[in-house]
């Protein structure tokens, strides 16, 4: 494939100026605007990652910091592709599950890397009612709706721009999901930015509006392996959730209204534990939405993991009032990713940073309804280091 180098900020202010001004927000356009009078200018690699079947290309955005840490994400889906961290040793390695070209994400991947939307997670038997008016979705894990349907923003080609904030550089994506899109209401205009930071520091800023009150729930849905992607399963990775509290389940992994603690359970990880320590004592294993301690609405702690072999450790601090933990219990080895390994059993977890499954059928939940001349927004950071 051909490379080619954007300069991404030989235009700087003006960059910074039109898309701030075209946000509306205010403290992005001062970050913005703040790095461009600072000079800052670096290369972002723009290279071909495939074709879609209606003949629109998807493209490849490569990211590194100054410590060799890489991200390298596609307009597909806005997916992070991969994400190449040191070990303990300085040795650098892919860290995310996913695919080697495009056909893999289009015909066989599991949420690896994208954003999903409008609704991450779970919505009862695809239904809920909103001021009054009952809205049918999308019905494709069951009899229920899961990360935004049969065609969510996974399965979208967004657009994409170079940004700079701060410290960091970055993509930004973008997407207007219409009116009547899987079943939801209103037209709604997302942005979704991806930062890599000096700091070792991956941020995921979320915004969205919209023209009629709907259900917005955003995340982002990485499959990891602080070993590397494909060595090996991961449940002797130590976790640690900010969380004293959990979510029960039904059999479809539904909620089911309760908010448990997790004290003598073995959904307790506010102390660090292996992932596998007790998952035999969790039907099907742990595929559930923790309640994080900060009630969200402010940066704050969520998780932290590591990885004893290699030594990576990440940590994870959000926004948002929930975090779910997933420990790829549905990978199975009939997928077959990068460097032609099979993903089997547990070979990837995933920490998607939300609300909770199911919220607009519950009254006791944070609520996640957006409603005209409101603002949606979410700040997620993932930070990388070795012990």
């Amino acid at each position: 494939m051909n490379l080619r180098h954007w300069l991404v900020l030989t235009a700087a202010a003006a960059l910074a100026a039109g898309a701030a001004c075209s946000r509306g927000d205010r403290e992005s356009a001062a970050e913005e605007s703040a790095a461009a009078e600072g000079g800052i200018a670096m290369d972002l690699i723009r290279e071909e990652f495939g074709v879609l079947p209606d003949g629109r290309t998807v493209q490849a955005y490569s990211l590194v910091n100054k410590n060799g840490l890489k991200a390298r994400l596609i307009d597909y889906g806005a997916t992070l592709v991969e994400l190449i961290v040191p070990d303990k040793d300085g040795r650098f390695g892919d860290i995310v599950l996913g695919f080697d070209d495009l056909e893999g994400y289009l015909k066989s991947s599991p949420y690896f890397g994208c954003i999903v939307g409008r609704y991450g997670n779970r919505i009862a038997k695809g239904r809920f009612t909103l001021d009054g008016v009952e809205y049918a979705l999308a019905t494709n894990n069951g009899a229920n709706h899961l990360h935004g349907g049969l065609v969510g923003f996974d399965k979208v080609l967004w657009t994409a721009e170079p940004v700079a904030v701060g410290g960091g550089h970055g993509v930004r994506f973008g997407y207007l999901s219409p009116d009547g899109e899987e079943g939801y209401p209103g037209n709604l205009r997302v942005t979704v930015t991806y930062l890599l930071t000096d700091a070792n520091e991956l941020s995921i800023r979320y915004e969205a509006e919209t023209d009629k009150a709907t259900p917005v729930n955003l995340t982002h849905h990485s499959y990891f392996n602080l070993a590397g992607a494909g060595n090996g399963d991961i449940l002797g990775h130590e976790i640690r959730l900010f969380a004293p509290r959990y979510t029960p389940v039904d059999d479809g992994l539904i909620p089911t209204g309760e908010i448990a603690p997790v004290a003598g359970t073995p959904f307790d990880f506010t102390k660090p534990a292996a992932i596998g320590a007790r998952i035999a004592e969790v039907p099907g294993g742990y595929d559930h939405n923790f309640v994080l301690e900060s009630g969200g609405g402010r940066l704050a702690p969520a998780a932290e993991v590591y990885e004893p072999a290699a030594g990576r450790v990440m940590e994870i601090s959000t926004t948002e009032p929930g975090i779910q933990f997933y420990a790829g219990n549905f990978l199975d080895g009939t997928i077959v990713g990068k460097d032609g390994k099979a993903y089997l059993k547990h070979a990837g977890f995933c920490l998607e940073t939300q609300h909770f499954p199911d919220s607009p059928n519950r009254t006791g939940f944070p609520s996640t309804i957006l409603r005209p001349g409101e603002r949606y927004e979410s700040l997620t950071i993932h930070r990388f280091g070795a012990r």
